[in-house]
């Protein structure tokens, strides 16, 4: 009777340790990811996305998974309702006339869920370079979201600024098939911070899953080092058995006018672009790295593990 005490004090402490934890972006490469890593530890996971077929897989892994996007205000407060805790992510929008626009006012519905729901712990998916308000792009909108998201009452907040994604580089895998270079609009000689999607995901489903955050606070999540796009490059090209593959600085109005030709609205291909051209600036580069803002994965590893089998299935397609 008392190893069965033992044992049942065991199982609750463990369900106690469980947390309902919301994903909002849950197919982006990082929220698929944070979804992945909490439903394996056995943590209560809801999902949501306009098209819900996507998430079938994290449905398998007993996920609750919803209908609904970011302008759905009545199905965000649903969902955060009883919640410990939400991931949010400021999801892009191509066809936006006006992308500043658009950010705002999905910033206003998370704010309006957040307050209707009662919520207490948020980790916002951020970017390094919010910390400046113009002249950066795309950026300028996820560092007024963190403005806006500190003035929430008795709501915890952890702002987790991301270095520029190394699964940006799969984007380009095209190009360097169809024209043997690497090439975007960012200066090829600035070094800049880079990271693995998998190393953002891990930080931020600690946090989401520890709640180990109080009143409004930035974790910075940088990747191992700094690498120029010429380095980058170059590491690519080691690889994938081309160790002279160039990397090329697409002038801006050329790299618009390929964005454009996608379907892209102009305002947020200006956006997008601003943000490439101000890396030559050091948007980048203002946050401190030390140990709780690198991380492991090397650009040789994310390009051995993640890069090299994706060229090589697109190779033989």
């Amino acid at each position: 009777m008392h190893l069965c005490l033992i044992i049942n004090q065991k199982q609750f402490k463990e369900y106690q340790m469980k947390k309902k934890i919301v994903i909002l972006g849950a197919t982006g490469t990082v929220g698929s990811k944070i979804s992945e890593i909490l439903l394996n530890e056995g943590h209560q996971v809801t999902v949501m996305a306009r098209h819900t077929e996507k998430l079938e897989k994290f449905k398998n892994m007993g996920a609750e998974v919803i209908s609904g996007d970011v302008t759905d205000v009545k199905t965000l407060t649903n969902a955060f309702k009883n919640a410990d805790s939400a991931f949010l992510i400021l999801p892009d929008n191509p066809k936006a006339e006006n992308t500043r626009a658009y950010q705002r006012q999905v910033t206003s519905n998370y704010i309006q869920a957040i307050e209707k729901s009662g919520i207490k712990y948020i980790v916002n998916m951020s970017s390094l370079g919010s910390h400046m308000h113009e002249g950066n792009g795309m950026m300028g909108g996820t560092g007024e979201q963190e403005v806006r998201l500190n003035q929430l009452e008795n709501v915890n907040v952890v702002h987790i600024r991301s270095a520029y994604f190394m699964e940006n580089w799969l984007r380009i895998i095209g190009l360097v098939k169809a024209k043997g270079i690497a090439g975007t609009a960012a200066d090829g000689d600035t070094a800049i911070p880079m990271v693995a999607t998998q190393d953002v995901a891990k930080v931020a489903a600690a946090h989401l899953s520890n709640l180990d955050f109080t009143g409004k606070s930035v974790h910075a999540v940088m990747g191992p080092r700094d690498y120029t796009y010429k380095e980058f490059t170059n590491i690519i090209g080691q690889t994938i058995g081309k160790p002279e593959l160039p990397y090329v600085q697409i002038p801006v109005e050329q790299a618009k006018q390929i964005f454009m030709g996608n379907g892209f609205s102009e305002d947020f291909v200006d956006n997008l672009l601003g943000m490439a051209v101000a890396i030559k600036d050091g948007i980048f580069n203002y946050q401190k790295r030390d140990a709780s803002t690198t991380t492991d994965t090397t650009a040789e590893q994310f390009i051995d593990e993640v890069y090299l089998p994706i060229f090589n299935q697109q190779q033989s397609q």
